[in-house]
């Protein structure tokens, strides 16, 4: 796990009561494409599973997860985030 995608775990585990976290680095699928800074991790897929995402819509989920990232989502760090957030017992 790189530099960045450890921060992006430590600060999703920090915010929230985490049951499950998986970080993917999309990053070499984007070299090349605007917003790859060359590092190898400028673009991300999070997979999170916490009860504080339960009976919130698709948006208020997400909102949950970038303020808990705060300033690591920025041009120059990540550039990209997909989020999958589901409560526990839904489909991930």
């Amino acid at each position: 796990m790189g530099v960045v995608a450890g921060e992006i775990e430590t600060r999703l585990r920090a915010a929230l009561a985490l049951d499950a976290l998986e970080i993917i680095d999309d990053s070499e699928s984007h070299r090349g494409h605007a917003g790859h800074s060359g590092s190898g991790e400028s673009h991300f897929t999070v997979h999170a599973t916490a009860a504080a995402f339960a009976g919130l819509s698709r948006v208020a989920r997400q909102r949950l997860v970038y303020a808990a990232l705060g300033d690591l989502i920025a041009p120059d760090r990540v550039h990209a985030l997909i989020i999958k957030a589901s409560a526990p017992g839904e489909g991930g």
